[in-house]
């Protein structure tokens, strides 16, 4: 039996704004992460892999339900796509390298 990797969160930088997401793929590379975000318009993206922990933090109200929803699948759930609140509660530095998709 495959085992679902653990939980990830990324800061996407789409073309309508910025997300915060957490998934149980691998990598933001995934073919199939990326085809899940082709379905929903994005086509283009920068991403940054944030601290898992420093969102479970920022987010009590929602991490819990969000994160319980990815129990046992390979996908990605959208926990914030409000970019003025995102923004506000991620530093610029708190970022590492970006992932670039799409040309």
């Amino acid at each position: 039996m495959n085992q679902v990797p653990a939980i990830r969160s990324y800061l996407i930088f789409t073309g309508t704004g910025p997300i915060l997401v957490l998934t149980t793929f691998a990598s933001l590379t995934d073919e199939r992460f990326v085809g899940k975000l082709r379905y929903k318009g994005i086509t283009k993206f920068i991403a940054y892999e944030v601290s898992l922990e420093a969102v479970r933090e920022r987010y009590p109200g929602g991490f819990p339900s969000v994160a319980a929803d990815l129990e046992g699948v390979e996908d990605v759930r959208v926990l914030d796509f409000n970019g003025h609140q995102i923004m506000a509660n991620f530093s610029l530095d708190e970022l590492g390298d970006p992932v670039k998709v799409g040309g």
